[in-house]
């Protein structure tokens, strides 16, 4: 069963490592640390053969009757024990070996020292001397780092020797029982001391190993929070952050040694409608299956990947050539759309996953920045995405949609509102019907540079689309109608084009909420124009925003209807308040083959029951046969062309007082009969 990296990390975290048993502890403390220990008793014992013989001075000052046999044997053991004790280094024997035979040197020092003292005619310098044999206790005790039971064998074994020295050496009974004491008191003592040094090395190495245990689970506990840190807890590959540090390798060494590299964009296409339609768990699989293909693909380009969002892949790769990121990119989507992974709920004709993709590559020019490659590549993914999904493309700084120009936009929209760049411009509506009463204008945005120059709205609305500026450009134009024209009652109604993007983003009605009760404008004097086309996709939080905005009483209006595949699915999905036609068929209408057009057109909407505007008025000759059709209300230039507010409302005044001058002129005639 294969884990997810979440469940891998998991496991990681929660791993500990085996605790030896008791027994196992001990050998180890046993084994602890060896060459130290040979170390250390190799220059305890060359010291204690050092001090044992200089002490040779005291045999010839206390018994120099027999120093001549205490100091030969005292040389001569101490030759022997060195020794022995340097042809076991040189063969590498164990510590415990080394240990016996520093132990064997203590006792056998003492015996063979006493052996010949006891003989001597000073006999009580040399009862005063005897207590030089407690030094051999103490060495074994507490000089040298013996295990507890060896200490406890060689310190008895210099008690026997002592005691046993009484039989050919007796002071006297007190003597015998102040020395006899003194001697036992030295060995309960130091054994004692020597059992608790024992105990605490043991405790040290215990602490010390549990120490150097929890350690290592926290080392291999911090590789794995390292990883998760690094790595995407659902495909197991490098998460945003590693790949903006990859990205910085990349870029740095670009700046350094001139090798170029692509960064390229790969999104699932209608991924939200896959998860819908069956299922996180299959969404996540899905998304796991897709990471594995494209990152086994690119593997012949010395490539790496990233998830650098919900459905977002980045690749990185060490190619600075046009046509190497084309055949990369294309690798990609066909990778990806071999998989044949079902997903029949896109509306495109495609009933298969499949991705869109855009790269860019380093190239010289001035000011470059790491954010602009990653610029590029999101622009070339959003003209594969407008391409009609599962396309490639390569950013191409000539193509007008990807230009500068394009970038320069984006950056202008950012200050629109605050540098006053933005504008609205008002367009009439005309109501046909005999019932109708009141003004309609449609709101148009306008956007200028720092220099004046207009830029028209097919170039910078899929800009602030595309970047997200829409919504706050969005939010000011609503509030922008109602402060110009609402609040004072200039119209009745206000026609507002409304993105996808905005529908689709959580609180848009809230905010439209917001601005009606900041402004005290009732919602049944708004309308919202939704623009039918590729983006107008059958989303569920759309249906529930149209909803809520329902609620508030703003109409909801379907624009251009006829100019793109959607419209006949959102007649039957949304109750509009009204449809407004697109003007191509209008100024088709010269024909019978488009007179027919249009009117089935309409007798289809008309049938759904939504009101009709036709917009594109632009004859007189137009305008009558909308009339003789029954349209409700018409639209364009021959009804009135777009003005700032203050032309508007100037045109709006002059025509009220025609209407009134003219009404009296016809009130005239009455009142002189």
């Amino acid at each position: 069963m294969r884990h997810t990296f979440a469940e891998t990390v998991e496991t990681d975290l929660q791993e500990k490592l085996q605790r030896p048993s008791a027994h196992q502890l001990r050998r180890l403390y046993e084994a602890n640390d060896e060459v130290v220990r040979k170390n250390a008793t190799r220059q305890g014992l060359w010291i204690a053969v050092i001090v044992y013989i200089l002490f040779s001075a005291n045999d010839i000052l206390l018994i120099p009757d027999v120093a001549v046999y205490t100091i030969a044997a005292r040389v001569m053991l101490g030759v022997l024990a060195l020794t022995v004790l340097e042809i076991q280094i040189t063969m590498n024997v164990g510590i415990k070996w080394l240990d016996a035979t520093s132990a064997v040197a203590l006792v056998m020092g003492f015996a063979v020292w006493v052996l010949p003292a006891v003989h001597t005619a000073h006999a009580q310098s040399l009862s005063y001397f005897m207590v030089f044999g407690t030094i051999f206790m103490m060495g074994a005790n507490l000089f040298f780092s013996f295990r507890f039971r060896l200490s406890v064998l060689a310190s008895s074994a210099v008690l026997l020797t002592f005691l046993f020295s009484f039989s050919a050496f007796w002071p006297g009974d007190m003597y015998a029982l102040a020395f006899g004491t003194f001697y036992i008191s030295c060995f309960v003592f130091t054994t004692y001391v020597n059992w608790k040094l024992n105990r605490e090395r043991y405790n040290v190495f215990l602490n010390a190993h549990e120490a150097r245990t929890q350690q290592k689970e926290a080392v291999l506990r911090g590789a794995a929070l390292l990883r998760m840190s690094s790595t995407d807890y659902l495909t197991g590959l490098e998460n945003r952050r590693a790949v903006d540090e990859r990205l910085k390798q990349y870029w740095n060494n670009w700046q350094q040694t001139g090798k170029g590299f692509a960064a390229i964009l790969a999104d699932v296409d209608f991924f939200k409608k896959y998860n819908d339609a069956y299922g996180h768990q299959e969404g996540d699989r899905c998304l796991i299956e897709v990471a594995t293909a494209i990152r086994e693909a690119i593997e012949p380009y010395e490539g790496s990947i990233g998830r650098y969002g919900g459905e977002e892949f980045i690749i990185l790769s060490p190619i600075d050539s046009r046509d190497g990121v084309v055949a990369l990119v294309e690798t990609i989507r066909h990778t990806v759309e071999k998989l044949n992974i079902v997903h029949e709920e896109r509306r495109d004709g495609t009933a298969i996953v499949t991705v869109s993709v855009g790269g860019a590559f380093t190239r010289e020019q001035s000011g470059a920045k790491l954010e602009k490659i990653i610029h590029e590549a999101d622009r070339a993914l959003y003209s594969a995405k407008a391409s009609g999904r599962n396309c490639a493309r390569v950013f191409d700084p000539a193509d007008p949609e990807s230009s500068d120009e394009s970038e320069n936009i984006a950056a202008l929209l950012k200050i629109a509102i605050k540098q006053d760049l933005v504008s609205l411009v008002y367009q009439p509506i005309k109501d046909l019907t005999s019932q109708g009463s009141g003004t309609s204008v449609e709101a148009l945005m306008r956007l200028r540079t720092l220099d004046g120059a207009a830029i028209p709205p097919s170039l910078f609305i899929p800009i602030a689309e595309r970047t997200g500026t829409i919504l706050e450009l969005g939010r000011w134009a609503i509030r922008t109608v109602c402060r110009d024209l609402l609040v004072d009652n200039h119209v009745e109604t206000a026609s507002v084009n409304v993105s996808p993007i905005q529908l689709k983003t959580p609180g848009f009605a809230a905010s439209v909420a917001a601005i009606l009760y900041e402004t005290g404008i009732s919602g049944k004097r708004l309308a919202f124009e939704i623009t039918e086309g590729l983006d107008m996709e059958t989303h569920s939080e759309i249906l529930r925003c149209i909803n809520d905005l329902k609620t508030l009483g703003i109409k909801i209006w379907l624009d251009d209807f006829g100019t793109g595949f959607a419209g006949l699915s959102w007649l039957r999905l949304i109750d509009f308040d009204k449809v407004k036609i697109d003007r191509s068929f209008l100024h088709d209408s010269d024909t019978l083959r488009g007179r027919t057009m249009l009117q089935d057109i309409i007798g289809l909407i008309r049938h759904r029951g939504p009101k009709i505007l036709v917009e594109g008025v632009e004859t007189e000759e137009q305008l009558q046969l909308l009339r003789e059709l029954k349209i409700d209300a018409v639209q364009g230039y021959h009804v009135g062309r777009p003005a700032s507010v203050g032309s508007f409302l100037n045109e709006t005044r002059q025509a009220a007082m025609f209407d009134i001058a003219t009404a009296v002129a016809q009130r005239k005639p009455s009142l002189r009969g």
